[in-house]
């Protein structure tokens, strides 16, 4: 694992249980909103996935996206951590949206 990639999965790290963050966000946190894929490539390889919270890390469109252990693994974790879910999309998005800017 380079560096960077560390950065990406400390950031991760940050992420509170009950909220959620987007592959953009944390993009625009490192100062390039083109990192976007990298990112999920990235948090693909994490080996922690409990420790580093992936499963809190969702697309901008509200969708769920994708999950090392499944879409229906991570629907579960965000579930049992508050998070409400209707036909794959995070219901009161901007409510759980964890902004590194603002947090």
């Amino acid at each position: 694992m380079t560096l960077f990639e560390q950065k990406i999965l400390d950031l991760v790290r940050k992420i509170p249980q009950g909220k959620i963050t987007t592959y953009e966000k944390i993009a625009l946190k490192l100062g390039n909103k083109y990192l976007v894929r990298f990112i999920g490539n990235c948090l693909a390889k994490n080996l922690h996935l409990i420790t580093i919270p992936c499963h809190r890390v969702v697309r901008k469109d509200q969708k769920v996206g994708n999950y090392a252990l499944g879409v229906a693994k991570k629907i579960n974790l965000l579930q049992n951590e508050g998070i409400i879910i209707k036909r794959g999309k995070i219901v009161n998005f901007n409510k759980v949206l964890y902004d590194f800017n603002l947090n």
